[in-house]
C-alpha cells in the first residue's frame, strides 16, 4: 500500500522553498517543471495500462499536485504515462501533449523556451525522467536510470532566465 502524503505540507515545500528562494535571488520569470516517472504498470508488455497500486499512486499524486496551477502537461505516447498525467490534465482542462524522450537535451531547451514562467507537468520513464531532469539542469546530477520497481521520485526544476536552476528531489 501507498503510504498517504500530506498534500499540505508538500504545497508549503512547493511554493515557500522553490518560488520565493527563487524569486528573492532575481526578477527573472521562473519556470517550474514538475518531473513524475509513470506509476506501477499491470506487466511488462510495450504498453501495458496501470495496476491497481499504479492507480493509487496516481490518485495520491493527483491530491499532492491538487492546488499547483499548470500551464501544461506532457507526457510519451504510451499508455502507461498518459494514465499517470491523465487526472491532473483534466482537472485543469489541459491537453496532454506527446513529447519524444529520444533527444530530452533538445526537448528541454524547447520546453524552456516555449514556457517561460509556467509550471509544466512532465510524465516518463526510469530511464527517461532522471536524463530529462539533466537536460533541465544543464548539468549531470542523475547517473543513470531510476531502478525498475522504483516508482515514487518527484522532481522539482526551477530555471530562471538566465539558465540558474534549482532542484528539489522528494518521495512520494
Amino acid at each position: 500500500m501507498i503510504k498517504r502524503f500530506n498534500g499540505f505540507l508538500f504545497l508549503i515545500v512547493l511554493f515557500s522553498a522553490v518560488p520565493l528562494t527563487s524569486v528573492a535571488q532575481t526578477d527573472e520569470p521562473i519556470t517550474t517543471f514538475i518531473l513524475v516517472r509513470h506509476a506501477e504498470k499491470v506487466d511488462d508488455s510495450a504498453d501495458p495500462e496501470l495496476s491497481p497500486e499504479g492507480k493509487e499512486r496516481v490518485a495520491l499524486l493527483t491530491e499532492m499536485l491538487a492546488e499547483v496551477s499548470f500551464d501544461a502537461v506532457y507526457s510519451t505516447p504510451l499508455i502507461r504515462t498518459r494514465e499517470t498525467a491523465r487526472p491532473i490534465a483534466e482537472e485543469r482542462n489541459l491537453e496532454i501533449l506527446d513529447y519524444n524522450p529520444r533527444n530530452l537535451e533538445q526537448t528541454a531547451n524547447r520546453f524552456k523556451e516555449e514556457h517561460p514562467g509556467e509550471t509544466i507537468l512532465i510524465s516518463g520513464h526510469s530511464n527517461t525522467t532522471p536524463m530529462f531532469a539533466n537536460a533541465l539542469l544543464g548539468r549531470e546530477h542523475f547517473t543513470g536510470s531510476f531502478d525498475e520497481s522504483d516508482y515514487g521520485n518527484l522532481l522539482i526544476i526551477t530555471v530562471t532566465e538566465s539558465g540558474d536552476t534549482k532542484l528539489i528531489h522528494l518521495r512520494f
